[in-house]
């Protein structure tokens, strides 16, 4: 079993128990709001890593990171955008499995037309009255299943 580790807007803030809760992926996706490069090392240090970046993410080290990606992991497709609102005009290629988003803070995770839309939610600041989240893939037998985790989260 292959598990792969989905976060996304953490605007800077990077919690211990999130890492805690990475700890053991196989490899970690960021779909974007890092703000803090330092926040994609201490991921990178965990498990192979892979983000995007998202509408607050500025600067060289931002622009050096993609708006978009597609690619497969644990013999899975997947497709990485910060905002699901960028899918509408240009959707993914076929074949792709698995779609990551952020953006909304919302975590969520639905099937549509046979594929997977994970939203981790947020790892970072707490919005609103929404969960601190992060989600999971587990890939085996090229099956994928996503579970979301509600982070026991202090205040930021």
């Amino acid at each position: 079993m292959t598990r792969i580790g989905l976060v996304s807007d953490t605007h800077g803030l990077l919690r211990p128990e999130a890492l805690d809760w990475l700890r053991g992926s196989d490899a970690i996706v960021h779909a974007g709001d890092i703000c803090d490069p330092a926040t994609l090392d201490a991921l990178a240090a965990l498990a192979p890593l892979l983000a995007v970046r998202g509408n607050n993410d500025h600067g060289p080290w931002a622009e050096a990171l993609p708006l978009r990606v597609e690619r497969e992991l644990a013999g899975v497709r997947l497709c990485v955008v910060h905002d699901i609102a960028d899918l509408r005009a240009a959707p993914p290629a076929a074949g792709v499995q698995v779609v990551v988003t952020g953006h909304s803070h919302q975590p969520r995770i639905e099937r549509r037309e046979g594929v997977l839309y994970v939203n981790p939610g947020s790892a970072g600041p707490r919005r609103f009255r929404l969960p601190v989240s992060a989600a999971e893939l587990r890939i085996a037998g090229g099956r994928v299943e996503a579970r979301l985790h509600t982070l026991p989260a202090a205040p930021a």
